[in-house]
């Protein structure tokens, strides 16, 4: 099952893409009960190097300081704030101010070795909002409605091949170029056919998941120089199973499906707004769907502002 959804704003100016992305998700709820998220691109306002730590911590004495000590040996916390604890686990944010992008994923290391606290994501475009449970709840959690942006992607999951938690839900990111996330519905077939080339060339896999899998591939090529759109293209050929997936980038985003049809997509635009998702009923929250288009079997595309 899984719903997934994408919205860009042609303009490049601010919209309130958080309350837009949690109506095209609360749409499609019913496809994914156990957990959901935001890539929410463009609204940070965050200085050049500044990046944005997205960290789950343990309730328990001691622990948040560790973690405050941990990040201020490397590079000095500029601002912080806390989520309220939900299940005895608070989220932890801070920005920090980096020499370079290839320093965030060794200090994201650093911090995972601390027991009972791992970094949800870095990042300096965009905000990523998962979390465990329903849409609104989520929402109503991390104020994801108040938050404005140029575009977003979103998820809601059915899990069907590995744990229900923060960590695991949707989206996905790789740190091998700044700020490209995945969300997915479906499987890949071919996982380890596609992951190992990717490992033995340097990539960090933190889970067995197929959607980081998706991620993965995609930073590599277009870290090779490919375009979004020559990247989807090879996906759908490279990769097998039932599978349809949106990308988001710092500017844009982009879809593929797989080349049998087997995963629902949907499209519609208009002079303002470019729009996909699962189901025609998350459309009709941002737009007037009289020319919805049909996501054909092998189809990609990708919009950018």
């Amino acid at each position: 099952m899984c719903g997934i959804a994408g919205v860009v704003f042609k303009d490049k100016n601010l919209h309130p893409v958080g309350k837009f992305m949690t109506r095209m998700l609360d749409a499609l709820q019913h496809r994914g009960p156990d957990s959901a998220g935001f890539a929410l691109y463009g609204g940070l306002g965050l200085r050049e190097h500044e990046y944005l730590l997205n960290i789950e911590v343990k309730e328990k004495p001691g622990l948040l300081d560790e973690v405050k000590t941990t990040v201020n040996a490397a590079f000095p916390i500029e601002s912080e704030e806390i989520i309220p604890s939900v299940e005895n686990y608070i989220i932890y944010r801070c920005k920090v101010n980096l020499e370079s992008f290839s320093q965030l994923k060794p200090l994201i290391m650093d911090v995972d070795k601390i027991d009972n606290v791992i970094v949800l994501n870095g990042a300096h475009s965009f905000e990523m909002i998962k979390d465990v449970g329903l849409v609104k709840d989520i929402a109503a959690r991390y104020n994801t409605e108040d938050k404005m942006g140029t575009h977003a992607i979103g998820h809601t999951r059915f899990s069907t091949e590995s744990i229900v938690d923060r960590y695991h839900a949707h989206p996905f990111q790789s740190y091998i170029i700044p700020d490209i996330t995945v969300v997915h519905n479906g499987q890949i077939t071919n996982y380890w056919k596609i992951r190992d080339p990717l490992e033995r060339k340097g990539h960090i896999f933190e889970t067995n998941n197929d959607t980081e899998c998706i991620v993965h591939y995609i930073a590599d090529k277009l870290s090779q120089d490919y375009s979004l759109e020559e990247a989807l293209e090879q996906s759908v050929k490279d990769m097998d199973g039932p599978f349809s997936y949106i990308v988001g980038t710092p500017n844009g985003v982009g879809i593929a499906k797989d080349q049998l049809g087997l995963r629902p997509g949907v499209m519609a635009e208009n002079d303002e707004v470019f729009a996909i998702a699962s189901e025609e009923v998350a459309l009709r929250e941002v737009m007037d769907t009289s020319n919805i288009e049909q996501i054909s079997p092998g189809e990609t595309r990708a919009y950018t502002i």
